[in-house]
């Protein structure tokens, strides 16, 4: 789901990314005036159960791949989905940074997929089935599902508008060159079945591993080593990253510009690479593919997750100490 660079417009990339900010803007502002400081480390570590999962990838026929983002669950950990918004944002920057997963400008519109939309709208459908069944995990898992389904579509409806708007004299797609009809059937096949249940399964499991072993995580204002069986837990994810390279292929619109035109999508081969791919914008990621060179593909791996989730929680252990602790601790979250 991560959009790649140059498979968008500059033009749609701008919008995104303007219709991010006062989303982002509105999301600092809810953090200050209702996470407490001693919760804060809690976003970091929703932010590297994202970061670990969406490195789990799962493989679906036909050779293309997928993962979970876990924007739902932070956002039910911390009681604030704009908590879920900062913590994926983030985690999708420094994927983007770092390792050349997702691209720098279409950062807002990976941003809007999957730090917006999904958690704001799996918390809130969340919420609403709580309070009408009680029923905490059934509820986290329709929210969860709901909620990266719906990014899943606003990426295909990204996908799909480029090819409507953007051609070359002789017609020919400047960036993605596949039409809705093709782009929303091949995100939302994938995301109906396996990938909307490894969220699901990220989403209820986490929660579940909370409530039964650290509840005090969940608290107002939670104890330090509240949070000491989560860090366990990532890192056992972490031993486990590797797994998602058994999932061969590339995730559907993650494709390169040298693979583009022999690929078959919606039953025709491309034949031709949109120009705006050929001659786009590039950045050199440092751990490309969440490789590293010199050691096996493996180890890179395990590795590239060590270093992601390590600077994800000194990230947030940095915001914490630098943040007024101004809230109202008799206020519980949602």
């Amino acid at each position: 789901m991560h959009i790649p660079e140059n498979y968008l417009s500059l033009s749609t990339c701008a919008v995104m990314t303007a219709a991010m900010v006062p989303v982002w803007t509105y999301s600092v502002k809810k953090i200050k005036t209702e996470i407490p400081k001693a919760k804060m480390p809690l976003l970091g570590i929703g932010a590297a159960f994202s970061f670990l999962g969406m490195m789990f990838n799962i493989p679906l026929p036909g050779g293309t791949t997928g993962h979970a983002v876990g924007g739902t669950l932070i956002a039910i950990l911390t009681g604030s989905p704009a908590a879920g918004c900062i913590s994926v944002s983030i985690a999708l920057l420094l994927q983007a940074l770092l390792f050349g997963d997702g691209g720098i400008l279409a950062f807002g519109a990976n941003c809007f997929n999957m730090a917006f939309a999904l958690p704001f709208l799996g918390f809130y459908i969340y919420r609403f089935l709580l309070k009408k069944t009680g029923k905490r995990t059934i509820s986290a898992a329709v929210g969860s599902y709901v909620g990266i389904n719906a990014a899943a579509f606003l990426a295909a409806i990204e996908f799909g508008i480029q090819p409507l708007l953007f051609t070359d004299a002789a017609g020919k797609a400047l960036y993605c060159p596949y039409p809705l009809t093709v782009s929303i059937p091949a995100m939302m096949i994938g995301h109906i079945t396996l990938f909307g249940l490894a969220e699901v399964v990220l989403t209820t499991v986490v929660l579940a591993f909370v409530e039964k072993v650290t509840p005090k995580a969940l608290d107002e204002v939670p104890d330090k080593t509240a949070f000491q069986p989560l860090y366990i837990l990532m890192a056992v994810l972490i031993a486990l990253t590797p797994l998602g390279l058994l999932a061969t292929g590339t995730a559907w619109g993650e494709w390169g510009a040298d693979e583009i035109a022999s690929l078959v999508s919606g039953g025709t081969e491309l034949g031709y690479t949109p120009s705006g791919m050929l001659n786009g914008f590039e950045l050199s990621a440092i751990f490309p593919d969440y490789s590293i060179a010199g050691l096996p593909e493996w180890s890179g791996y395990i590795l590239s997750a060590v270093v992601g989730v390590a600077l994800l929680v000194i990230v947030f252990k940095i915001l914490s100490s630098i943040m007024k602790d101004k809230v109202d601790f008799s206020k519980k979250a949602a």
